[in-house]
């Protein structure tokens, strides 16, 4: 029998290889720990759900038990793991040493608020980014018992996304972020100019190349006081200024890990053997892709290397596709700093073509109609990792 693997998180990466590894060997004892309700989503969808007007309990597929039952799988919910003993293949889990066999961490990211959230604010400041977030976040809207008025503090991927499906449902909407165009990682700045005017016809107010000075209880809001004197009002604060990965405990078992995750080759493993991560938290053979994509290949690479067939990941030319539909937007990011921007179109349809000094294509930003144009170039683009 093969040796039992333990799976640290149930997200979309310890989920996903569960499943896979499943499919490859029914009988294998799988157990999955987590610390949150280990109930199976979607996180893509976290940032639709308010324009859906979908309560958290129909954003969740199924629940632990159910996963579980599926899986033929032990699922631990509510778990926190205190230590990983490498040498003893076990687990710390208070006064429990729970042994292993093969060890997967899948543990994600989490966000990374560059200040301190004050206690007395804490009902009223939140991050999302699972769905236990999702659901404190939606229960404070929901208590308002009316629209309500949500700064967001970050204009990349998340804060974008969230600002489109927060409008979308009906609140007031106000973006800070200290960019001078919102999502700079992944457009160059006329096309963030095209995204932020297409946004800001909905109905958002920005607040670019501004930072947060200070964030206060004011009577019944919250204020937010901006680094020119400039201050808001807010029922509710949503921070989304990115994620790091969550390395702590590889960190402290001494695996190798850096601000790009725990290190791992293209196996999947880090040099410690039976020991595995993917996901978020992954690091492969230098490269962090937090996209669906690459964790999906992840999942199913890993899944085959631990079912006796050595398999190395690749990730293709995989565009990300922001969900802002008032300016729909299609990225692939190039790997390194290009020569040129090729920049075409007018409108809210533009196309921006990442050029190295020899002219070939080496990544991609499409806004508005052009985005129709995402797998003819990423036909034409180089892998993220061959």
């Amino acid at each position: 029998m093969s040796a039992p693997l333990t799976i640290l998180g149930t997200g979309m990466a310890g989920l996903g290889l569960a499943r896979q590894l499943r499919s490859r060997d029914p009988e294998r004892p799988i157990t999955l720990i987590t610390a949150d309700s280990g109930d199976e989503y979607s996180k893509p969808l976290l940032s639709t759900g308010f324009a859906k007007r979908m309560p958290p309990e129909r954003l969740a597929t199924r629940s632990a038990l159910a996963v579980a039952d599926q899986l033929n799988a032990v699922v631990r919910t509510h778990t926190r793991v205190d230590a990983i003993d490498i040498a003893a293949r076990a687990l710390v889990i208070g006064a429990e040493r729970l042994a292993y066999g093969e060890l997967v961490l899948a543990t994600g990211a989490t966000p990374r608020p560059p200040f301190m959230i004050p206690e007395t604010l804490a009902s009223r400041v939140f991050t999302i980014n699972d769905l236990d977030d999702y659901r404190r976040f939606h229960t404070a809207l929901a208590a308002l018992e009316r629209p309500a008025r949500v700064a967001i503090v970050g204009a990349g991927l998340v804060g974008c996304e969230f600002a489109n499906d927060l409008r979308a449902g009906g609140h007031a909407v106000a973006v800070i972020a200290p960019e001078t165009t919102p999502l700079t990682r992944l457009l160059p700045e006329p096309l963030g100019r095209v995204l932020g005017d297409g946004l800001a016809e909905i109905g958002i107010e920005w607040h670019l190349g501004r930072s947060l000075q200070t964030l206060a209880e004011d009577g019944g809001d919250v204020r937010l006081v901006l680094d020119d004197g400039h201050g808001l009002d807010a029922d509710l604060v949503l921070v989304a200024t990115g994620l790091t990965p969550r390395t702590a405990l590889a960190a402290a078992a001494g695996l190798e890990t850096s601000t790009a995750g725990v290190h791992v080759d293209r196996y999947l493993q880090t040099f410690v053997a039976g020991v595995h991560a993917l996901g978020d938290v992954a690091c492969v053979d230098g490269v962090n892709a937090m996209y669906v994509q690459p964790l999906q290949a992840s999942a199913k690479a890993l899944a085959a290397t631990l079912s006796g067939t050595p398999t190395p990941v690749s990730y293709g030319a995989w565009p990300i596709l922001v969900k802002t539909p008032a300016c729909p937007v299609v990225s692939l990011p190039p790997g390194k700093t290009p020569a040129r921007w090729r920049i075409e179109g007018e409108g809210q349809a533009m196309s921006a073509l990442a050029e190295d000094e020899d002219g070939r294509l080496i990544g991609f930003a499409l806004t508005g109609d052009c985005v129709r144009r995402k797998v003819e170039l990423a036909r034409a683009a180089p892998a993220l990792l061959v």
